[in-house]
């Protein structure tokens, strides 16, 4: 039985930050980090049937056809991925009322339609990516007892070993998780690159960014763009993929991120209208999705 403390519920019997009842959930969910672009999405539906919010966790589940979704915000960082995983598989999977685990698990599809930088200068400014694979360089994963695969282990170990022999200190000890198989087929299309992604823990200095913060490592951005294992190389930055991949593995979900590259930090360039190309990657997602 879970306790009060450790399965926190409000009055109305609700999961805590996200505020949502099992049944305000689809099994199929897309996950975005703006508030503003659950809307986005969700003007493409022929019907919502609820909208609820708390925080910057907004959840709009609806339908187009007789196809049920749910498109949640998690905010930024993988402390937020680490919530709303979490809730979301307490929605599912814990019975509420009595505090225990059902006997019978749910396995949902979890899709990120975010937002990156690439790191590559052959990436294109507004090019959608599919991450086949998260590179997890904040800690989440590593208070969790995850099975990692014999290669993603490889992976992981071996970016570890080249940081530490070009860094002045090891900055982390990074994680790997692959998307789920499946998706990574049904998402491909010729119009969608694949990649692996780096997940920080910051959108400044842990992404290699300077304002007037000074680095401890100056050459890290560098170092990440010049990696290479088994001929792949690390494509793109942001703050979310490497968990959600380690906890969906974790949690027996399946999960894929797609993102819209809007700048390139190889070439300095942003998009001029970001705007059209996280549209671009909606339309994408959703006609994979339904297909």
């Amino acid at each position: 039985m879970f306790t009060e403390s450790e399965l926190i519920l409000n009055p109305d019997g609700s999961v805590y930050h996200l505020h949502l009842h099992p049944e305000q959930i689809a099994d199929t969910i897309l996950t975005v980090g703006d508030p503003e672009r659950v809307g986005e999405i969700t003007k493409h539906f022929d019907k919502i049937e609820y909208r609820v919010q708390k925080r910057e966790f907004l959840t709009h589940t609806g339908t187009i056809g007789n196809r049920r979704l749910t498109v949640i915000s998690t905010g930024i960082g993988t402390d937020n991925m680490d919530i709303v995983l979490n809730e979301l598989d307490a929605l599912v999977n814990i019975d509420l009322k009595n505090r225990v685990k059902k006997d019978k698990l749910s396995s949902l599809t979890l899709i990120r339609v975010g937002t990156s930088g690439a790191i590559q200068p052959e990436i294109p400014v507004d090019s959608l990516l599919l991450s086949e694979t998260g590179i997890g360089t904040d800690n989440l994963m590593h208070f969790y007892d995850a099975d990692p695969s014999g290669a993603e282990l490889v992976f992981g170990e071996a970016l570890a070993d080249y940081l530490e022999k070009n860094c002045n200190e090891l900055l982390m000890m990074p994680y790997c998780f692959d998307a789920d198989a499946g998706l990574v087929k049904q998402f491909s299309t010729e119009n969608v690159l694949k990649g692996i992604t780096v997940s920080c823990p910051g959108f400044y200095a842990p992404q290699g960014r300077v304002l007037r913060g000074k680095l401890s490592e100056p050459k890290y951005l560098k170092m990440l763009t010049e990696f290479k294992y088994k001929k792949r190389k690390l494509t793109n930055l942001e703050m979310e993929t490497a968990a959600l991949y380690g906890l969906s593995r974790l949690l027996g979900h399946k999960a894929i991120a797609i993102n819209a590259i809007l700048a390139n930090r190889a070439t300095g360039e942003f998009s001029k209208n970001p705007a059209k190309t996280i549209e671009n990657l909606i339309q994408n997602v959703l006609t994979s999705l339904l297909r």
